[in-house]
């Protein structure tokens, strides 16, 4: 594997932290390509990663670039628009070959944007693999992620070594039908991500209705970390001490939630059912959108909980 080449594209939370990760830690021979939309961003980013390790990483000028001095290239962007300008713009440039590459997609899509990439991509020779991830960024950051990689087996053997070990702490399997339909990955992504965020909605009524009822969030909060310890137990930290409204930039941008709650709606309508929380969750996250803009949280669903009840969206 000290033979592949290797990019990454896209440097949000979640890009930052396994990018850093294959960069210091990662198997490949030449140092790590990064490429931002905004170049400087990925410029800086590079000279942070060389401060910790000399020549592990390089900030490059266009996807084209990025894209045909690698012989895998990892994506990882906020929506489904994003990915597919991505893959237009590397498709649509006749100079570039992409016969022999294989292209990894991190992002959460919907299955059906991961089906058609991957019939676009082999129309040109290469390889897709649809591989969401799950964890938070402090997890992506310790190469503690979870990765749900689907497509050809030989294509997955051949990042194996960027994944366990690297970037995450945890390689799921969907099943052999992956090798053909790499939207089951994505369906699980966006399944997942519908159970976190209706179980944060669930743990925000928890301790809106403790402070209303006289128990206190201090006493439900204990109850969260005691019964389950991690992220639920950090989601309700960052409630109670309000850092749900405090931040610069979201760990988990509402924007991006409510697309993921928007597939999941969508994926249920077409097996003939329907998910009531999920109209739930999404009407607090307006309320968030409205509070907060694009520089809303998941956690903010607290607040708009709150806001429901008769207290103000912020605790303090």
């Amino acid at each position: 594997m000290a033979s592949e080449t290797v990019a990454w594209i896209g440097l949000g939370n979640i890009g930052r932290g396994m990018s850093r990760n294959i960069a210091l830690k990662g198997p490949q021979k030449t140092p790590l390509a990064l490429y931002n939309r905004t170049a400087s961003k990925a410029s800086a980013f590079a000279e942070s990663i060389n401060a910790e390790k000399s020549q592990a990483a390089v900030a490059v000028s266009s996807l084209s670039t990025a894209v045909e001095d690698a012989s895998i290239t990892f994506i990882c962007v906020g929506d489904d628009p994003a990915l597919d300008q991505i893959i237009n713009t590397i498709t649509s440039d006749d100079s570039l070959t992409l016969k022999g590459k294989i292209i990894v997609d991190c992002s959460t899509v919907h299955p059906d944007t991961s089906r058609r990439i991957h019939s676009t991509l082999a129309s040109k020779g290469a390889s897709f693999i649809a591989c969401p991830v799950f964890g938070a960024p402090n997890a992506a950051d310790a190469g503690q992620m979870v990765v749900v990689p689907a497509g050809s087996q030989e294509a997955i053997k051949r990042i194996q070594p960027f994944l366990e070990g690297v970037t995450s702490k945890a390689v799921l399997d969907v099943g052999p039908e992956a090798e053909k339909d790499v939207g089951r990955a994505s369906l699980l992504k966006v399944l997942g991500n519908t159970f976190i965020l209706n179980t944060v909605e669930t743990l925000a009524e928890g301790l809106v209705a403790a402070e209303k009822s006289g128990l206190g969030t201090d006493v439900y909060q204990q109850w969260v970390s005691t019964m389950f310890p991690g992220p639920f137990a950090k989601y309700a930290e960052r409630m109670a001490t309000g850092e749900y409204f405090k931040r610069e930039e979201p760990l988990f941008a509402v924007d991006l939630a409510r697309k993921d709650l928007r597939h999941a709606a969508s994926l249920a309508e077409g097996a003939g059912m329907s998910l009531p929380s999920v109209k739930v969750t999404d009407d607090f996250l307006k309320v968030v959108k409205e509070e907060k803009g694009e520089k809303g949280d998941i956690a903010g669903v607290y607040g708009a909980i709150r806001k429901a009840s008769g207290l103000p969206y912020e605790n303090q």
